[in-house]
């Protein structure tokens, strides 16, 4: 009977919703990344062109995901976590379609930041909303299986793009959302957020509250160092798997297809890594062992000298495996803080790692011309992976913890 209420729990709608609308949302994360080339092209720019302007489209999304995790976060701790997790799906669903219509490089910067706007959302929220529906016991395993099956919209994003053109993937990806919508009919509210909505007193979603408290402050910085190893893994060991791969002598390396090995990793991981959590009952063991054996393998990539377009491809997706700590690392962020500041914690802490990007990638320019591609990435990685393991050793335990509780 127990283990029909649990896979009761683990399969309910919450948790179908949020990872559907999570496989969307990595879905149209990555896109533009995939399409970049040709769609840039087809508009009519030149070679160097298209790699300074889809540079600058490409931060004007990360610019809207850095402020969209702010105002879904607090709009999901003033309204409800279901107003974000549909708004947010909404919001990158609309964009979506509108960057098939896309005419100039203007106007795709413009649609990618409404884009990015909408995509900082849907995480956050649907990691809270799953983690407040959830018994404490399965929280691990419900938001592990949000991320493991959300994730492998990169792999369905990239097979789209080797079928359609590149406006038609956008109109799939925009029509996903939109449909995904319809099953909004049966989601309720988490019971958590409910018992706190009409109690005026409480102050909810103050972003600044993070930062007015040296206790509140160390546990949202530690949450963000957490993450700081997977985006490390992705923004620089596979996005530049080009130039590692000239580095070693291997000449034929798609970025594409390293994020998507990557993402095929990912997905596995964050399935893992539930479990593994759930079994050792501990959050904080299961991301040391998770960052441990990414810094294995990310040591491997760089200094065991791949010969193979496999060798690296492998390598990626062992790395991604690895950083498959992504769910538990953002349910980290939810557990951390009090249900009148958990949506706000757990929607911005993501998208700060992300942002975080801009100054690995800075780094990584500033250091390999005189040092070379994996010197330069050896020692981004370096300080990722000394900032991550000090802030999981330090933060406080929360698996089992119970989440009716208030920041001050």
């Amino acid at each position: 009977m127990e283990n029909k209420s649990n896979i009761k729990h683990l399969f309910s709608i919450p948790v179908i919703v949020a990872a559907l609308g999570y496989f969307v949302d990595i879905y149209d994360l990555l896109l533009f990344g995939i399409v970049r080339v040709p769609s840039l092209k087809d508009l009519g720019l030149s070679e160097s062109e298209v790699s300074s302007i889809g540079a600058s489209i490409l931060n004007w999304q990360m610019t809207g995901l850095l402020l969209g995790g702010i105002l879904w976060g607090v709009l999901g701790d003033k309204k409800g976590r279901l107003s974000v997790l549909f708004g947010s799906i909404l919001t990158y669903s609309l964009a979506n379609i509108a960057c098939g219509f896309v005419q100039n490089p203007e106007m795709y910067k413009v649609i990618r930041f409404v884009a990015g706007i909408g995509l900082a959302g849907e995480l956050g929220a649907g990691i809270t909303l799953v983690s407040e529906s959830l018994p404490k016991h399965l929280r691990a395993i419900g938001t592990s299986l949000v991320a493991g099956i959300g994730l492998l919209g990169a792999v369905f994003a990239y097979f789209t793009v080797e079928m359609f053109a590149w406006r038609t993937a956008y109109f799939i990806g925009g029509g996903m959302g939109i449909s995904l919508l319809l099953l909004r009919i049966g989601v309720f509210e988490s019971g958590a957020f409910a018992a706190i909505k009409e109690q005026k007193h409480i102050q909810r979603g103050n972003f600044f509250s993070f930062f007015t408290n040296t206790n509140r402050l160390k546990r949202y910085l530690q949450c963000i160092t957490i993450g700081l190893p997977t985006w490390f893994v992705i923004g620089i060991l596979t996005t530049f798997s080009n130039e590692f791969g000239k580095a070693f002598g291997i000449d034929n390396i798609k970025p594409g297809l390293a994020i998507m090995w990557c993402y095929i990793g990912l997905s596995i991981g964050d399935l893992l890594s539930g479990f593994l959590s759930h079994t050792l009952h501990s959050r904080k063991k299961a991301v040391g062992i998770m960052m441990l054996f990414t810094l294995f393998f990310a040591c491997l990539y760089l200094f065991y000298g791949l010969e193979t377009s496999t060798q690296l491809y492998g390598g990626c997706l062992f790395m991604g495996i690895g950083i498959g700590y992504w769910a538990m690392f953002v349910t980290i962020g939810a557990e951390q803080f009090g249900t009148n500041l958990r949506a706000t914690a757990a929607t911005t802490i993501p998208n700060m790692v992300r942002g975080t990007v801009v100054g690995m990638t800075a780094l990584f320019g500033f250091i390999k011309p005189s040092y070379g591609v994996i010197y330069a990435g050896a020692s981004v990685g370096i300080i990722c992976f000394m900032l991550g393991f000090l802030a999981i050793a330090t933060i406080s335990e929360t698996h089992n913890r119970d989440l009716d509780f208030l920041e001050e």
